[in-house]
C-alpha cells in the first residue's frame, strides 16, 4: 500500500484549486494565463482533424466558437454535437450547438460546452490530526469529487454582402471544484469573414471585452470530520496541515486575437482545402512559444481532401513550441469524414508526439445535422 504522507494528503485536493487559479497578487484583479483553456482545444471534428486552422475556413455551426461570422454561411438550420476523451480518457469534453437562419442576412447560435475530471479523490478525512499521521486503512475514509468548467455562447452573425459577413458572441463561464470553490465569467467575442470562390479570410478576438473571473472558496467545505478537543469543532485545513488556502478573487482573461485564411483547390470531382491560423495572445506567455515579450504567436495549419463532398481525409499540425534545449516541436492531428445527404459524422485523432505520448492521445467525435428541407436538396 502507497505511504501516504502529510504532503500527498493535502496537496491532492489542493492540487485542484492552484491548477484552476493562483493566489491574488497585493492588487484586486491579477491576469489568468490560463484562465479559460478549457476552451481552448477547440470543437467540431473536421477542424481539429485539421489542427485547428479554422478561423477564416468555417461556415457551419461550429463558426459559434472559430469565428461568429462564418455562421452567416449558413441557409439552413444545423445542430452539432462533439464527444472528445483527452489525456487517455481523463478529462472528458462534451460540446453541442444549434444554429438558425432568421432571414437571408442573419443568423443566431447557441453552444454549451462541458469540461470535466471526474472521481477526484478527497484525502481530507483519511488524515488523523491527533496522531499527525495518516489513519490506518486510509483509503477508507477516501471521499470523491469532480471538477467541471461550463460555457455557455450565445451568438449572432449578420451578412453585409455576398463576401463579407460579421459576427458577435457572448459567454458565460461557470467553473466548480467540487464543493471547494466555483467561479463566474463572462465576456464578448467580435469576428469578420470575407470569402471568395477560390479563398477565405477571417479575424476572431476573444473575450474583446475583457473575461471576468470571480473565484470564490467555501472553507467549511476543506473542514475533516474528527473534533478538535480545543475547540469543540472540526479540525480547520489550516489546523491539521499548516497549510493556509488559496483565498478568491477577480481574475482577467485578456483578448486573444485570431487570424485565419483559407485556400480552395478544385480538381474535377476533388477539392483540396488548405489553411492557415495563427493566434495573438497578450498575457505574457513565453515558455516554449513564439513570443515578442509579452506578446505570444500560435500557428496552425491544416489541409483537406474531400471526394464529391462525401468522403474526406484531413491532417494538420495543431501547436509549435520551440525551445534551446528541444528545437522546434510539433503537435499533429490526423482525422476523416463521411457526409451522407443531411448527416455529417467525422472523426480526429491527434495530441500525440511521434509513437507515444506521456499525457495519451485524444479521440474527438462529432455528429453535424442539416436541418434542410426536402426541395432544398
Amino acid at each position: 500500500m502507497t505511504r501516504l504522507t502529510p504532503r500527498m494528503l493535502a496537496g491532492l485536493l489542493v492540487a485542484g484549486l492552484w491548477m484552476g487559479f493562483s493566489p491574488p497578487a497585493a492588487q484586486a484583479q491579477t491576469v489568468a494565463k490560463y484562465g479559460a483553456d478549457f476552451l481552448a482545444g477547440g470543437v467540431g471534428a473536421r477542424a481539429l482533424g485539421m489542427g485547428g486552422a479554422y478561423v477564416g475556413l468555417t461556415d457551419d455551426v461550429h463558426a459559434v466558437y472559430w469565428n461568429p461570422a462564418g455562421l452567416s454561411g449558413l441557409s439552413n438550420p444545423e445542430l452539432a454535437y462533439m464527444h472528445a476523451e483527452r489525456f487517455a480518457g481523463v478529462v472528458s469534453f462534451d460540446y453541442a450547438a444549434g444554429a438558425f437562419p432568421v432571414n437571408e442576412q442573419s443568423v443566431v447560435a447557441a453552444a454549451l460546452f462541458r469540461s470535466g475530471v471526474n472521481d477526484i479523490v478527497n484525502t481530507l478525512d483519511a488524515w488523523d490530526p491527533i496522531l499527525d499521521q495518516p489513519k490506518p486503512n486510509p483509503e477508507q475514509f477516501f471521499r470523491r469529487f469532480s471538477a467541471a468548467d461550463y460555457a455557455f455562447v450565445l451568438s449572432y452573425a449578420r451578412r453585409v454582402n455576398e463576401q463579407l459577413s460579421v459576427g458577435v458572441s457572448g459567454k458565460i463561464i461557470r467553473r466548480t471544484i467540487g464543493d471547494f470553490a466555483d467561479a463566474w465569467g463572462y465576456s464578448v467575442d467580435v469576428g469578420v469573414r470575407y470569402q471568395t470562390s477560390r479563398w477565405a479570410v477571417g479575424a476572431n478576438v476573444q473575450d474583446v471585452s475583457t473575461m471576468l473571473q470571480s473565484w470564490s472558496i467555501d472553507r467549511q467545505a476543506f473542514s475533516l470530520s474528527d473534533t478538535n478537543p480545543e475547540t469543540g469543532q472540526p479540525y480547520t485545513f489550516e489546523e491539521a496541515f499548516g497549510q493556509a488556502l488559496p483565498e478568491g478573487g477577480t481574475y482577467l482573461v485578456l483578448p486573444v486575437a485570431r487570424l485565419g485564411g483559407a485556400t480552395f483547390l478544385p480538381f474535377g470531382q476533388s477539392r483540396v482545402t488548405a489553411s492557415l491560423d495563427v493566434d495573438v495572445a497578450f498575457d505574457g506567455q513565453q515558455t516554449y512559444v513564439f513570443n515578442a515579450g509579452d506578446v505570444s504567436f500560435h500557428p496552425r495549419v491544416g489541409a483537406e481532401y474531400s471526394y464529391r463532398e462525401v468522403v474526406a481525409l484531413r491532417a494538420g499540425i495543431s501547436r509549435f513550441t520551440h525551445s534551446e534545449r528541444y528545437g522546434l516541436n510539433v503537435t499533429p492531428s490526423v482525422g476523416a469524414g463521411l457526409r451522407l445527404r443531411q448527416i455529417s459524422v467525422d472523426y480526429s485523432f491527434g495530441d500525440f508526439a511521434g509513437l507515444t505520448s506521456d499525457l495519451g492521445f485524444s479521440h474527438r467525435v462529432s455528429l453535424q445535422v442539416s436541418l434542410r428541407r426536402d426541395d432544398d436538396a
